[in-house]
């Protein structure tokens, strides 16, 4: 009971955290070919890691009975969302992955994103890296779901969507 308890204040600290601004904040949009893509990922540093908030709205969606988009999302190393003809986020670069992990654990491997008729709301806690580390670097949203094994990045497919991590202006 008195884990239950703990468990219980702990929640309601995190989402008592969710009502001040953000520390870090990435506005995501969409590729020109997934233009409607565009939402927000929000960054919290607290005691026991970071808690990440992210709303997404305008992802593609399938007709089909058993096959809902599922959307790989990364933090990447590079700085920001420009890039070519072949690769719109090309300089967006790779995984964040500081410590030279093996895919799955790089710093930057997050959960997925569940598409739900095009929109995606995901909220989770990571003890992976702090707020200050990852100022300056890119989300990247993925085409398909990552396989949590493939190397470097998961089969994670196309990047579908970017957004700059920016230190978000307390006032």
């Amino acid at each position: 009971m008195n884990g239950n308890k703990k468990n219980t204040s702990m929640v309601r600290a995190y989402l008592s955290r969710l009502n001040r601004a953000p520390d870090a904040m990435a506005c995501v949009k969409g590729s020109s070919e997934y233009s409607c893509i565009n939402g927000t990922v929000k960054f919290y540093q607290i005691k026991s890691g970071v808690l990440i908030l992210s709303e997404v709205f305008g992802l593609p969606t399938s007709n089909e009975v058993c096959s809902d988009k599922i959307f790989a999302f990364h933090i990447h190393s590079g700085s920001c969302c420009s890039g070519n003809e072949d690769d719109p986020f090309a300089d967006a670069g790779t995984h964040y992955n500081p410590e030279h992990c093996e895919h799955p654990y790089h710093a930057g491997d997050l959960p997925p994103f569940f598409g739900n008729d095009g929109y995606a709301f995901s909220l989770f806690l990571t003890d992976r890296f702090t707020v200050s580390e990852i100022i300056g670097k890119t989300v990247i949203i993925h085409s398909n779901p990552d396989d949590f094994k493939t190397q470097p990045s998961g089969n994670a497919g196309e990047k579908i969507a970017c957004g700059e991590i920016k230190s978000f202006n307390k006032r």
